[in-house]
């Protein structure tokens, strides 16, 4: 494996590393439900999975 000749200092591996921070996930306002969900992603609300503002699935609920 290679090895490194000299130390690499702080401010050098910090100046590099300062492009890697993580950026807030983006959120999205559905226009029928009005529920913040992510970007592409299917969510549940009242009872129902909705995907790009359609109804994908509902609970079923069992009486007893």
């Amino acid at each position: 494996m290679a090895h490194p000749k000299r130390k690499i200092s702080k401010q050098r591996r910090d100046k590099r590393r300062s492009h890697q921070s993580l950026s807030p996930a983006p959120i999205a306002i559905c226009g029928v439900t009005g529920e913040a969900h992510m970007w592409h992603r299917a969510y549940w609300s009242e009872g129902k999975l909705y995907y790009k503002g359609k109804v994908v699935l509902e609970k079923e609920v069992v009486e007893e």
